[in-house]
């Protein structure tokens, strides 16, 4: 069952639900209900079935997609349909068998400004909830892509609605059990 409701802001009716495809620059986080953001160091036991389906959708529609060292040495990273830039003050290169991992010493924006240069502009950030805040609270987002599921218990709890309140336009839908929220318009950060 599909359910569509908008949290916050305006929603538009008539907009594809594919509008991912027409981006520039959106972040994707996966969530348990208690905002546990992984178990036993990765993401994949907080992920849901739909979840999943939707991650490796997104992921084949961009330019490239942006992480951090961290992401990249405990997630699986090692084959991606599209070029995968690591930003990382490490330079133990955790990806040496994916053909498209580019593994550059520098911050977050750094990377996606030359990422941006290199293979285009619509990007896919899939780093943490840490990595994700930084670019945040740059501007450098268009959006985010978060999704809730009814998973508990896990690790490195944060509080998804204190994100979402960073976001002008907020909707909401539901699919077996998860919650899909996209978040667009970053409000502009008081100086």
């Amino acid at each position: 069952m599909i359910m569509v409701k908008t949290i916050g802001g305006a929603t538009d009716i008539d907009a594809p639900r594919d509008s991912l495809f027409a981006m520039a620059v959106f972040a994707t986080l996966v969530v348990g209900s208690d905002g546990s953001t992984s178990k036993a160091g990765s993401s994949r036991a907080i992920a849901s079935g739909a979840d999943r389906s939707e991650f490796l959708a997104r992921r084949r529609e961009v330019d490239f997609i942006l992480i951090g060292g961290r992401t990249a040495r405990s997630e699986p990273y090692h084959r991606t349909p599209v070029p995968v830039v690591v930003a990382s003050r490490s330079m133990i290169n955790a990806l040496v068998d994916n053909r498209n991992a580019h593994w550059w010493n520098c911050s977050p924006t750094e990377a996606l400004e030359q990422g941006i240069k290199t293979f285009g502009s619509k990007v896919l950030i899939e780093g943490g909830a840490n990595f994700i805040s930084e670019l945040i609270s740059e501007g450098a987002l268009d959006g985010i892509y978060l999704s809730i599921t009814p998973e508990k218990e896990g690790d490195e709890k944060i509080d998804y609605r204190e994100l979402l309140s960073k976001f002008e336009e907020i909707n909401s839908r539901e699919v077996d059990g998860t919650q899909f929220i996209e978040a667009r318009k970053l409000l502009k950060l008081k100086s």
